[in-house]
This record gives C-alpha cells, structure tokens and sequence, in this order.
C-alpha cells in the first residue's frame, strides 16, 4: 500500500479492515451494482449522483448506513444482507475519495 492509502485508512479504520482481494470486489461492486442505478461514471441516472462533491456534503456515517440501510420510499435497497459494515465504510470512502 502506498503511503497516502495508508492515512487514509487511518481515518476510516473499520475500511482498513477489508482484505485487498475484497477491495478488488467492492470496487467491481460498485462500477457494476452501484452504476446501474447511479450511471456507470457515477453522474447520477435513476439514483443520484455519487460524486465526491456530492458525497462531501454528507457525513461518512450518513454514507455508510445509506449503503446499509437504503432509503425508504426510493430504488436504493439496503446493502446489509450482502455487505459487512466495515466493506460499506470501506465502500463510503472509497466514494469519497479517501481512498484509490
């Protein structure tokens, strides 16, 4: 790991404990599942945009349980049966941008 990637997961420990080969998944989770719903270059579409503009009006933790939790009353489902807290934060900076 480079050495940026490493603060950056100082700063989001429940991501430091996602293994690489994960990360490798989570990333293909998100060009895929994520894209379908908010655009395969996350401009938005039938979800809303996912750019780190956009995801820095909001908390980390606003990220993570959205990506757990969904948002009743739109398409977004809730993530929690396929995804472990630590992966939706893993997942939340790597949206934001806190991680490559």
């Amino acid at each position: 790991m480079t050495g940026a990637v490493v603060l950056a997961l100082a700063a989001w420990p429940a991501a430091a404990e996602v293994a690489p080969a994960r990360q490798a998944k989570l990333k293909d989770m998100v060009a895929q599942d994520c894209g379908s719903c908010h655009g395969m270059t996350r401009q938005g579409g039938l979800g809303s945009p996912l750019r780190q503009e956009d995801l820095a009006k909001l908390s980390a933790e606003a990220v993570i349980e959205t990506i757990l939790e969904g948002r009743p009353g739109t398409p977004m489902p809730p993530w929690k049966a396929m995804l472990s807290r630590e992966e939706a934060a893993w997942i939340a900076a790597y949206l934001m941008g806190e991680l490559k």
